[in-house]
């Protein structure tokens, strides 16, 4: 796999990255907003770090700011990133996340925009009018296919489930696809990574359910260093703690397979990410080339999650150590 462009080719944008990590926020950031007397004392903390002033009391004032940040994210980042194929690896689950909204918002409806995240490579807007119209010819290739099958499952059988299965495959291959086009073996392996734990997710939760073989192959997408019949075969066996122990994800399977059995879904997730996590940390030592690149998006995408958790627990009142709990290890 040969690379697109020189490591060197990122000297500037690595340097300018590790500049800013700085301000990311930090596990003792985290536990400050944590400890904050009100919300608003919380927000201030983010205030410190460069968010935009919104409103501690209101979850639409939240996400607003969240898209906003993000926004800047990709813009930054496209303004010096040598191969914006890079980037476009981490925006590729907006537009699928978006799509899903759309169709299922269409098949009963409603109105889908609140849920839209404007982040992906396609605007929401345009995503919004190829549903609407039932014309996805504007869209990438990919894309476009991934949504002509998924409204005609829709359309078909009336099961969203369905059509987010079909989503979903063609999320993960084209997000796949997409980091192998870069040349980076690093970004592939942490994109394998996103993979193995979304079919392990997938595997506790349907045998949770207790559902069978049937649902398990719908449910599980190739691209992992495990495959989907060897997840099904450990599933069914009970075994799946022992196919997952040479893996990053051994402890988050361990967990899985109490969580099959009615334990904590909770503890089970935030393994999972932080297992997702630990891989793309190998990066950090790395001090110039697509490494840093990764290792900043994921470290920011790792923040704005522990934004919202925090922010909405504490708009909520929910108590420290609950929120704690939800929270998934700090990238720095």
């Amino acid at each position: 796999m040969a690379k697109k462009v020189k490591d060197t080719d990122y000297l500037f944008i690595s340097t300018y990255l590790h500049s800013r990590e700085r301000d990311l926020l930090t596990a003792a950031r985290m536990e400050r907003m944590i400890e904050a007397p009100t919300a608003a004392e919380a927000a201030k903390v983010l205030g410190e770090i460069g968010y935009g002033e919104f409103s501690a009391a209101s979850e639409g004032e939240l996400s607003a700011v969240l898209a906003r940040e993000q926004e800047k994210l990709f813009q930054d980042l496209y303004r010096f990133v040598p191969d914006r194929a890079v980037v476009d690896v981490f925006k590729v689950k907006y537009d699928y996340h978006n799509l899903k909204a759309l169709l299922k918002a269409r098949a009963m409806g409603m109105d889908g925009k609140r849920l839209l995240l404007d982040a992906g490579r396609v605007s929401a807007g345009e995503l919004e009018k190829a549903v609407t119209e039932g014309d996805y010819g504007a869209l990438p290739d990919a894309l476009r296919r991934a949504a002509e099958e998924a409204a005609e499952v829709l359309g078909t059988t009336g099961d969203p489930q369905r059509s987010d299965f079909v989503l979903d495959r063609a999320y993960y291959a084209e997000m796949l696809s997409a980091a192998r086009d870069t040349g980076s073996g690093f970004l592939v392996r942490y994109v394998q990574a996103s993979v193995d734990a979304a079919n392990l997710r997938s595997a506790v939760r349907t045998l949770r359910m207790k559902k069978g073989a049937d649902l398990l192959k719908r449910v599980l997408v190739e691209g992992g260093t495990v495959s989907p019949d060897s997840i099904q075969a450990a599933a069914l066996s009970g075994s799946l703690e022992e196919l997952f122990r040479p893996t990053q994800l051994r402890q988050a399977a361990e967990l899985g397979t109490a969580a099959a059995q009615g334990g904590s879904l909770t503890a089970f997730e935030k393994a999972c990410d932080d297992a997702v996590t630990a891989v793309a940390a190998g990066a950090k030592s790395v001090p110039f080339g697509v490494e840093a690149v990764v290792s900043f998006l994921v470290a920011k995408e790792i923040e704005f999650t522990a934004v919202r958790i925090i922010m909405s627990s504490r708009m909520a009142g929910i108590d420290g150590d609950t929120i704690r709990e939800r929270l998934r290890e700090a990238y720095v």
